[in-house]
C-alpha cells in the first residue's frame, strides 16, 4: 500500500492521476477503481462500510484490481476497509491524504508496517522554474520568495497579485473548513484565524503557548494554554505547518517540548501576513531553506549551542551539515555573529551561511565555513 501526503493543492491529486495513467499503459486489462473524494459524485461513499462495498462491487476476478482514493481521510474509518481490502489482497491500494494524524496514528495502529509513506511537498525553486517557465534569476527567486511553490498558480499570471491572492485564499480556506474546522469540530473559529496568522508572523521564533495565550488574552479573549496547544496541534495536523525540533549540538539530543514552527507553503505564510515579505525576507528565507531540505530528503532540527542558536542542523543518514541564514551581510558585527556561531561547532561536518549578497564567497577569519547565495543554494544543492 502506498500512502501520499501533503497540504491540499502541493500536487498529489495530481500524480495519483499519473499513476493511473501509468497503471493502465503497463497494463491495458487492469482495473483501475479512481474514487476523488473532493468530488461531487462520491459523496455516497462516506462510511468504511460504504467504500467496502463499492470497491467489491467493482473488483474483477480476472485482472489486477487497483485502487486509487484521493483524499482519503474524508471517509470516516476509511482504514477498516482498506485494512480489509489489504489483508484479503482483493486489490493494490494507493491513497492520498491532508492528515498527518491519521496516517501517523489511526492507519499505522491497523496495518502495522504494511504501508509507504510518500510525502509530498510544495515545488521547489527549480520546479517552480519549470512550471512557471522561467528562467533562473533574481526576479524570479523574488516572485518565488513571495507567491510560494503550489503547482496550481502555474494556471494563473504570478505577477497579478489578485489573481495570486484569491488563488491562494481559497486554498487557504479550504484547508481551514474542510480539514481542520470540520474534522476537529471547532468552535472557537476566530481565535483559530487568529493563532495561524500569530504563527505565519512568527516563523522561525521559538514557540510559547503561554506567550501566544497572553497575547490574546490582552485583546480580550478567554484563551487557555490547553486550547492553544490543541489548536495548534490540529492546525499541524491538517500540515499547514511543520514542527521543527531543537537539537543540542554538544550535547547530541533533542528538546522534545521547545520548537519552531514553518509553513509548508510559504505563499500561504505570506498571505497571512499581507505579503509583506520585505520587513520580514528573513523569515520567508527560512521558510524556503527549510521546505528546500525536506524536499531532499534531510530531516531538519534548530541547533542549540550554550550560547547560541544555528538555524538549521539537516541530518541525512550520517551525514550532517549546519546552516546560518541572513539576509545580507551589512556590518562585521553580523559576519561574527552568523560566522562565529558555526566556528563554535568543535566538529568536521560541513557549515554553510546563506545570504542574497550578491557577491558570494567567505572569509579568511572564518576559514572551511562556505558563504552562499540563496538562489545558487536553491539551484545547486541536493
Amino acid at each position: 500500500m502506498l500512502v501520499l501526503v501533503g497540504q491540499r493543492r502541493v500536487g498529489k491529486s495530481f500524480i495519483l492521476l499519473q499513476l493511473e495513467k501509468e497503471l493502465k499503459s503497463r497494463n491495458s486489462a487492469a482495473n483501475v477503481i479512481y474514487i476523488n473524494k473532493e468530488l461531487t459524485k462520491y459523496n455516497l461513499i462516506s462510511t468504511s462500510d460504504q467504500l467496502y462495498n463499492y470497491v467489491d462491487g467493482k473488483l474483477h476476478t480476472d485482472t489486477q484490481n487497483y485502487l486509487l482514493i484521493d483524499e482519503v481521510q474524508d471517509i470516516t474509518d476509511f482504514q477498516l476497509a482498506l485494512r480489509s481490502l489489504h489483508a484479503e489482497r482483493k486489490c493494490q491500494i494507493i491513497v492520498t491524504g491532508s492528515n498527518a494524524h491519521i496516517f501517523s496514528s489511526e492507519l499505522s495502529t491497523l496495518i502495522g508496517g504494511r504501508y509507504i509513506e510518500i510525502p509530498v511537498y510544495s515545488l521547489s525553486y527549480n520546479e517552480f522554474l519549470q512550471f512557471q517557465n522561467l528562467e533562473n534569476s533574481d526576479a524570479s527567486l523574488e516572485r518565488y520568495l513571495s507567491v510560494g511553490g503550489l503547482p496550481g498558480l502555474s494556471l494563473f499570471d504570478i505577477n497579478n497579485e489578485r489573481q495570486v491572492n484569491d488563488y491562494l485564499q481559497g486554498v487557504f480556506s479550504t484547508i481551514i473548513i474542510k480539514d481542520i474546522v470540520s474534522r476537529e469540530s471547532i468552535r472557537n473559529v476566530k481565535f483559530l484565524e487568529n493563532l495561524i496568522t500569530f504563527i505565519a508572523e512568527n516563523i522561525g521564533k521559538l514557540f510559547s503557548s503561554r506567550k501566544v495565550t497572553d497575547t490574546m488574552n490582552s485583546y480580550g479573549n478567554k484563551i487557555s494554554d490547553i486550547l492553544t496547544n490543541t489548536y495548534v496541534r490540529y492546525i499541524r495536523n491538517a500540515l499547514l505547518i511543520r514542527e521543527v525540533a531543537r537539537f543540542d549540538i554538544h550535547g547530541k539530543k533533542i528538546f522534545e517540548q521547545i520548537q519552531k514552527y514553518y509553513f509548508s507553503d510559504h505563499g500561504i505564510r505570506n498571505l497571512l501576513t499581507s505579503f509583506t515579505i520585505r520587513g520580514s525576507i528573513e523569515k520567508v528565507m527560512e521558510n524556503v531553506i527549510y521546505n528546500h531540505l525536506l524536499i531532499h530528503g534531510y530531516k531538519v532540527y534548530v541547533g542549540s549551542l550554550k550560547a547560541a542558536e544555528i538555524d538549521f542542523v539537516a541530518v541525512k543518514g550520517d551525514s550532517r551539515i549546519y546552516i546560518q541564514s541572513s539576509y545580507l551581510l551589512t556590518s562585521q558585527d553580523t559576519i561574527d555573529r552568523e560566522f562565529g556561531n558555526l566556528a563554535s561547532i568543535r566538529d568536521n561536518y560541513p557549515k554553510m551561511v546563506i545570504t542574497m549578497e550578491p557577491i558570494a564567497g567567505g572569509f579568511p577569519e572564518y576559514p572551511g565555513i562556505l558563504h552562499v547565495q540563496l538562489r545558487d543554494f536553491l539551484t545547486s544543492f541536493s
